[in-house]
């Protein structure tokens, strides 16, 4: 009765329900984090966004908002360039079990919000992935698997976009999908694309697992070809290691000041031999 109450809200309390896409339905291990993608028409890039638990739409409790702090509990983020607030769950319990609205805050009007079910299981999840956050390189590739346990038809989607099967493009982006398993298909993204960074899901018949790709340049930076050469430095400290020149008091001196003292001597002698060869030859002129 309380989803066929929150459809029948969905449909009369909210507009454009259609501006804002995201996950129906999601199942996470008791103990772990959940971050939900909630993508959002370009109308809306200024507003407030906020996560609300409860199926019913009139008193749903508001748990987290982009114009507030966030909590241990609840964290909110909002990327106004790909029109996408992320919502996270951390330390899920099985009281985290509920219906929950990402929602656009209008004002003077109604707010503007979709509708997902989240599931804390103290078992197996039906649906998960190995890490929420994949990195790859421009031109390469990455693979994401997919564990399940439901039945159904399994794609790999890009969130608010096209989905695929078997194989095919989204964005310009090779997909492959491949059941490498028991209980698993393998999904693979090849000739990476920085446009190919975003939200994605793994889909497993009811069921989704958001999954976000970031793709960056690799570095070719070589450091050895970018240092300058260093000429070999003179090594004046075998030359006068010998010596131990010390003082009246006879204390030594350190094997710094042992170089540094013997290179100012043979500066000096050297300055000395130079104005007496001069000398000598200016005699021999007159």
């Amino acid at each position: 009765m309380a989803v066929h109450l929150s459809f029948l809200l969905i449909l009369t309390g909210l507009t454009g329900i259609h501006s804002i896409t995201t996950v129906s339905k999601v199942s996470v291990k008791a103990g772990d984090s959940i971050s939900i993608p909630c993508l959002y028409g370009s109308q809306y890039v200024n507003h407030v966004k906020y996560l609300c638990k409860g199926s019913t739409w009139s008193s749903c409790t508001y748990e987290v908002r982009t114009d507030q702090r966030n909590s241990r509990k609840f964290s909110i983020s909002d990327d106004k360039t790909q029109r996408i607030f992320t919502v996270t769950v951390n330390d899920l319990t099985d009281r985290d079990t509920d219906y929950y609205w990402c929602i656009v805050e209008i004002n003077e009007g109604k707010d503007v919000g979709v509708l997902f079910h989240l599931s804390a299981t103290r078992g197996t999840p039906s649906l998960t992935v190995d890490h929420q956050e994949i990195t790859g390189f421009k031109g390469h590739h990455i693979t994401i698997n997919c564990y399940y346990s439901n039945p159904g038809e399994m794609k790999w989607c890009r969130l608010g976009r096209s989905c695929v099967t078997s194989s095919g493009l989204i964005d310009g982006t090779r997909v492959a999908i491949k059941t490498s398993g028991s209980n698993v298909f393998t999904v693979t993204m090849s000739g990476l694309k920085i446009e190919s960074s975003g939200w994605y899901q793994c889909v497993k018949g009811d069921l989704q697992m958001p999954v976000h790709v970031t793709v960056t340049v690799q570095s070719t930076t070589n450091t050895s070809n970018t240092l300058s050469p260093t000429p070999e430095p003179l090594n004046l400290t075998s030359v006068f290691a010998k010596a131990t020149p010390t003082t009246a008091q006879g204390e030594q001196h350190s094997d710094v000041d042992v170089m540094y003292n013997s290179v100012v001597t043979v500066e000096r002698q050297t300055v000395e031999v130079k104005d007496e060869d001069a000398l000598a030859q200016q005699q021999q002129n007159l």
